[in-house]
This record gives structure tokens, C-alpha cells and sequence, in this order.
């Protein structure tokens, strides 16, 4: 069954997304990022303006067949088609389709957007109602 975490309060979703998808890189895991297209544009330019010594390689959805299976991150708005299910980054406002077909999902909140916050809620509802047990890590206590 697919491991759920929770990480609250990230005072910025796509400054945190670059920096797990960095530990991520690291530790030789396979990790997808699913978001919308417009937030996607956005994360793939911040990982390309990181600084040298924490480069990410990554590609999008669109990228050719052997990149998918070479790209240790992989972004898109489909989690359901990626190569690889590993650990998925959930950033986008409802349950990621597909899910269920990786070894861990992590659900990233914001600290400040009630909208959000909210879209979280109603995830976390839903997951449980599947019967995951998850994991909820505070980022303002890790911080601390």
C-alpha cells in the first residue's frame, strides 16, 4: 500500500518542491512531481536556476521516450503515464490520478493559502476514507 505524508506549512510550494526533489536526487531515488501545467513552467525554470552544486536533473511529460526512463525527476500533470513509481510530489490542488501505483506519495500545503489548505483537507479526507494511514510532517516545527 502506497506510504501518504502530509508536509504542512511550506512558506513557499515550489521553493520546497526544488529542495525535496534535491534529497530526493540524492538518496538515488526516482521521484514525479504532478502538478498543473502552469505550475510546472514554473518549477522547471527554478530547478534550472538552482545553483550549480544543487543541479536536479529532471525533464517534463513531453520529453522523448528513453529521457523519461533515464530522468530521476520527472514532471508532469499525469502521474497515472510516468515511467517510473517510486515517490510522487504532489502539488496540485486535487488527488493525483494513479496514486496507488507508487511506493510513496508526499502532499505538499502551504502555510498561508487558505485555498489550499482547504484542497488539503479535502485529500487528506479522501485518503483516509481508502484507509492509508498518514504521516503528517509540520515544516514549521522542523524548522524550529
Amino acid at each position: 500500500m502506497t506510504e501518504v505524508a502530509f508536509h504542512f506549512n511550506a512558506p513557499d510550494k515550489l521553493a520546497y518542491a526544488c529542495r525535496f526533489a534535491r534529497k530526493v536526487q540524492r538518496s538515488a531515488t526516482r521521484l514525479v512531481i504532478a502538478a498543473p501545467a502552469e505550475t510546472l513552467e514554473s518549477l522547471d525554470r527554478m530547478l534550472w536556476t538552482l545553483a550549480p552544486q544543487d543541479f536536479v536533473a529532471h525533464c517534463r511529460d513531453d520529453a522523448p521516450e528513453d529521457l523519461l526512463h533515464a530522468s530521476p525527476v520527472l514532471l508532469t500533470s499525469h502521474a497515472r503515464r510516468a515511467a517510473h513509481h517510486e515517490v510522487l510530489l504532489n502539488l496540485a490542488a486535487e488527488v493525483p490520478d494513479g496514486f496507488d501505483r507508487f511506493e510513496r506519495l508526499v502532499e505538499v500545503v502551504s502555510a498561508q493559502d487558505a485555498v489550499d489548505r482547504d484542497a488539503a483537507r479535502a485529500r487528506w479526507r479522501h485518503y483516509a476514507s481508502l484507509g492509508y494511514t498518514i504521516v503528517r510532517h509540520d515544516l514549521v516545527l522542523k524548522a524550529g
